[in-house]
């Protein structure tokens, strides 16, 4: 599946990789968000304080370790990595607001609305929610009109209300709606899953790969997402603030149904581990190019953040 020059490339450690990319994508955000000098500076300065510096960039590295496999050109997976990373960034903006989660931490600095307002805070949520499809449908993203207009619609998908929203409504009704295990598996499979699906996908995209050879790719994808899931269901139990860098033990004051709650923490740990060995057997058909994929589903389960 891959091309001869992706087999002659030396794969990063994955060490290297989250370096590299927290990195990229660190400078390309300080690029395409200059500060301008006039009265919307305060809104600029707010996606800043959010979208740069902190956060485990997992995202843009599946996105640029995916388009790796393609021999996509690195700038073009960076600006798609960012796209998925502006999405990513507004959801957290807007789900740590009074009216949300109430939270006055995240990637172990004041969430936006303390260090700022509220309605900033809402602005910035919106304006990268607007960025992320924009920096897509730029030319600089991918030269094919067509190949652009896919990205933007698996993204739209992917945040959406049959994708992340959808998720975070059915998280706003979890507390006393007793779900059950296939209830919190689809809440989470939307809530975080689908960014994580689309992050693999647009890597394919980008190279213009055919869906039937996706397949794998999206049930390597599926799987990370709901082991991750049930990494930081483990995380907000049993880590501290101080290293995730964000409140911790929330899940359980507020009653909510989780893998942890519902499976218990040995098989939880159990079964984040069976997700991550089938999602290495879904990259069977590719070599050592893949092993950063490999590298990326074990850090999904064994990172303390």
């Amino acid at each position: 599946m891959a091309t001869d020059v992706t087999l002659t490339l030396v794969q990063p450690t994955l060490d290297d990789a989250l370096r590299d990319i927290a990195h990229e994508v660190d400078a390309l955000l300080d690029a395409l968000l200059p500060v301008p000098e006039d009265a919307r500076a305060p809104l600029y300065r707010a996606m800043r304080h959010a979208a740069i510096g902190g956060g485990k960039r997992l995202r843009p590295l599946l996105v640029t370790a995916t388009a790796q496999l393609f021999g996509v050109d690195r700038a073009a997976a960076l600006r798609a990595g960012c796209a998925v990373e502006a999405i990513h960034v507004y959801s957290l903006i807007h789900d740590d607001l009074p009216c949300m989660d109430d939270d006055d931490l995240r990637r172990g600095k004041p969430t936006v609305h303390k260090a700022f307002d509220e309605g900033i805070a809402v602005l910035a949520g919106d304006a990268l929610h607007a960025l992320a499809f924009e920096w897509l449908a730029d030319p600089a993203t991918h030269p094919d009109p067509f190949v652009r207009c896919e990205l933007i619609a698996g993204l739209a998908t992917a945040a959406g209300p049959g994708g992340m929203a959808g998720g975070q409504m059915m998280d706003i009704a979890a507390p006393g709606a007793n779900f059950d295990l296939p209830a919190v598996t689809r809440l989470q499979a939307m809530k975080t899953g689908a960014l994580i699906a689309y992050s693999v996908e647009a890597g394919a995209m980008l190279g213009r790969v055919s869906p039937d050879v996706r397949t794998s790719l999206k049930a390597y994808a599926r799987d990370i997402g709901l082991a991750f899931q049930i990494a930081d269901d483990l995380i907000d139990a049993t880590g501290d603030e101080a290293t995730v860098g964000k409140a911790v033990g929330k899940d359980a004051a507020a009653g909510k149904a989780t893998f942890l709650s519902l499976l218990g923490p040995e098989r939880a740990r159990s079964q984040a581990d069976a997700l991550v060995e089938q999602a290495v057997n879904h990259l069977g058909s590719w070599g050592a190019e893949a092993d950063l994929l490999r590298a990326i589903a074990r850090y999904a389960v064994d990172r303390d953040r």
